[in-house]
């Protein structure tokens, strides 16, 4: 199972990359956790200087931008 990690406070960008995140996943037929951090100290903790930031099994893939449906399942297949 892949961890799909998705931090920011709920911006426009933080939760259009929450629904690209789902409909990749969707796409792809893969099973995934996928886990939205809005926590303002866990963010820090992460040290996530900019949102919304993508982590896939804990390695950082996208900080800063949202990231396409395409975009994301490119990540998800590697």
């Amino acid at each position: 199972m892949v961890k799909i990690e998705i931090y920011g406070t709920g911006c426009a960008k933080c939760k259009s990359l929450l629904k690209n995140v789902e409909k990749a996943v969707s796409e792809l037929g893969i099973n995934a956790e996928i886990v939205k951090i809005d926590s303002i100290q866990e963010i820090m903790n992460r040290g996530v200087m900019m949102t919304p930031a993508l982590y896939v099994d804990g390695e950082s893939k996208m900080v800063g931008r949202t990231a396409t449906v395409e975009e994301i399942k490119r990540l998800l297949k590697k």
